[in-house]
């Protein structure tokens, strides 16, 4: 097990590992003697060897995101009769780390937490910066809190068992953040690399996981509770990709491939008010285009859609706040009139 860094958010420290097997990350959470409880999907139970009293098994996917599922967790730690100074454990994708993060973070007003993400999104996007929420009314991550795991423990060879779709899935969160990104290494590496990523070459991924969780680290200890806006840059896309989420119901979508799409919206927004460098978006365009996204997409009930960018919850009073990139790392928070949001749509 290796030390990477400590990530602090305000007061909170996210302490991230690296692992070479998920088997050394049970051992560490055993040795530390506090009450765990581990929380994973029907998928993911099957990488998991501890005990079934010790393990919460949620349905796999986004209809897990929900009240339900948060007090099953609950339940499970009081049978266990833990404290505050158990520790609650995370072990999945997304969907399982955000679940587990809310609960975390109601149980007790607030036990500890910590994370083991088993997909590219998660492991790049959701299991670092504190976010946590559940889907309630329809509207995704509507209710969440800021809640950071005190450990963050990262396993690249898990994977290696990803179907292909969801392997690409993440994928859209990691050029997101080459976007973000005060440099373009991140960039050169999803272009240069291509073929290594899509065969899954344990090195390499453990590269890329790395450089894009440290993008994401710049931006989260800068602005930990998103308050001065640095950290809202993050949503590049996001506000795109949640409406066409929620038009999908939430089930028509993966996560990152609705991002991949918002974020291309966004690139064409800015080109088309002259604020994004053309050669940087069209650049970035194509990095998705090569690892297959369907960034064509028309949206056919536009309605439906302005209504769910109505709902967003990153609005501020009247207006939807959207990220416009300008160039390399540096972007900009504005208004979108109507009109423009149809024509890219």
């Amino acid at each position: 097990m290796k030390h990477l860094y400590d990530c602090f958010l305000g007061e909170k420290r996210t302490s991230v590992y690296l692992a070479r097997q998920v088997d050394d990350i049970i051992e560490t959470i055993k040795a530390s003697q506090k009450i765990a409880l581990w929380v994973c999907d029907s998928t993911t139970t099957n990488f998991l060897a501890v005990p079934e009293i010790n393990k919460v098994v949620l349905e796999s996917g986004e209809i897990s995101k929900k009240w339900d599922s948060v007090e099953q967790i609950c339940a499970a730690a009081v049978r266990l009769r833990m404290g505050r100074d158990g520790v609650v454990i995370g072990f999945g994708g997304g969907v399982v780390c955000d679940i587990a993060g809310f609960a975390a973070s109601m149980y007790m007003r607030g036990c500890s937490l910590a994370l083991v993400p088993t997909t590219l999104l998660a492991m790049v996007d959701a299991s670092l910066g504190g976010k946590t929420a559940i889907d309630i009314f329809g509207i995704k991550n509507l209710v969440g809190s800021f809640y950071p795991a005190r450990h963050l423990y990262l396993c690249p060879p898990l994977l290696s068992s990803l179907p292909v779709k969801e392997f690409i899935n993440g994928l859209g969160e990691v050029i997101k953040h080459a976007l973000l990104s005060p440099d373009s290494r991140l960039m050169e590496l999803l272009e240069t690399k291509k073929n290594k990523i899509l065969s899954l070459d344990t090195m390499v991924l453990q590269e890329l996981v790395i450089a894009s969780l440290e993008v994401k680290r710049r931006y989260i200890e800068s602005d930990p509770r998103e308050e001065i806006g640095l950290r809202a840059m993050l949503n590049l896309g996001h506000t795109f990709a949640h409406a066409l989420e929620t038009v999908g119901n939430l089930f028509s979508w993966s996560h990152g491939e609705a991002v991949a799409w918002g974020t291309v919206k966004a690139l064409q927004a800015g080109v088309a008010l002259r604020v994004t460098d053309e050669p940087y978006a069209h650049r970035a365009i194509a990095v998705f285009e090569s690892y297959g996204f369907d960034i064509h997409h028309r949206v056919k009930e536009t309605k439906r859609f302005l209504e769910a960018l109505e709902g967003d919850k990153k609005r501020s009073g009247s207006s939807i706040r959207f990220v416009i990139m300008q160039t390399q790392g540096k972007g900009t928070l504005q208004h979108l009139d109507q009109s423009l949001i149809i024509s890219i749509i």
